[in-house]
């Protein structure tokens, strides 16, 4: 019996009759409080078992417990956690990310106690993926390190006890989330500043060509075109900026050829003769880097 066969169980099930199903099944189990979420084990989900005396241990012990079961790897689920609270529903987020197809893959929906949803999906095997928050979303990501609450398990609510049951099985052939997608997705990070050092009277090729080789994949082209811009502005010769530059540029991950092709266009573009304002268009900090679509910020 897998997972859907379990929660398709639970539908009638007391509470000790459906831990033994999740035991049954070979998804590992712990008891949480009446009522609760907190792990009455001493170690939480990381006591989590399908051994069958254990199981039946704790449910002579703790007839009215709460099952939990760890997800990720443990159980072979992840699961995203659509909340609804006073603060607003992740319902709409949701939606949004299944229309862009990144949820399209589930197993099943369980309701929550709150009127939010638990979707399962099955693991990445060769990538375990960890739980994450994205608050401003409502979404929550349950993988390795974290835990569910399982039906037909209940909270004590403002409207009483309330318990998780099954909502609906996916017709589809089902398949793993991609967490980071999701989270990019529902969450995107604001573009990383790349701080440039102090511009002094004279440029120093020696500092610069030490900024310039700690720039990561997707800002190494532009911020070898900014400092080799400010060598050229300041009366170096192109050799002596390919001196200075070339094998910082190099250690960075650049190859030759865009390292002689970017100072070469930096000693047309930033030549004595040219106005300031023509190099620094090319230095904007609101410029997209390409390829990954971050602001440089050289100011």
């Amino acid at each position: 019996m897998d997972i859907v066969g379990v929660l398709i169980d639970t539908i009638q099930s007391s509470m000790g009759s459906a831990a033994l199903s999740f035991a049954r099944a070979a998804i590992p189990i712990f008891p949480c409080a009446r009522d609760g979420k907190r792990p009455l084990t001493h170690a939480g989900f990381h006591e989590a078992s399908s051994d069958l005396d254990q199981v039946q241990a704790w449910w002579a012990r703790w007839p009215s417990a709460n099952i939990g079961m760890p997800t990720g790897s443990p159980s072979g689920f992840d699961v995203v956690d659509i909340d609804v609270t006073a603060a607003g529903s992740g319902f709409s987020a949701y939606e949004r990310a299944n229309a862009a197809g990144l949820v399209d893959g589930e197993l099943a929906r369980v309701r929550t106690p709150s009127r939010g949803m638990h979707v399962y999906f099955p693991v990445l095997a060769a990538r375990p993926q960890r739980c994450w928050q994205a608050a401003s979303a409502h979404i929550d990501f349950r993988g390795d390190g974290g835990y569910v609450v399982v039906p037909p398990s209940m909270l004590a609510t403002p409207n009483g006890r309330v318990c998780y049951r099954l909502d609906s099985l996916s017709a589809a052939g089902s398949k793993p989330v991609d967490a980071i997608a999701l989270r990019e997705f529902l969450a995107p990070r604001p573009p990383r500043a790349v701080s440039r050092p102090e511009v002094l009277a004279s440029a120093e090729p020696q500092r610069l060509a030490q900024w310039v080789s700690k720039l990561a994949e997707g800002e190494r082209n532009r911020g070898l075109f900014w400092a080799a811009c400010r060598l050229v502005e300041a009366g170096f010769a192109p050799a002596d900026i390919d001196a200075a530059l070339a094998p910082a540029a190099e250690s960075a991950g650049l190859p030759t050829t865009e390292i002689t092709a970017t100072i070469r266009s930096a000693s047309r573009q930033a030549a004595p003769h040219a106005p300031r304002a023509r190099s620094e268009q090319w230095c904007d900090p609101s410029a997209p880097v390409r390829g990954r679509g971050d602001a440089l910020c050289l100011g």
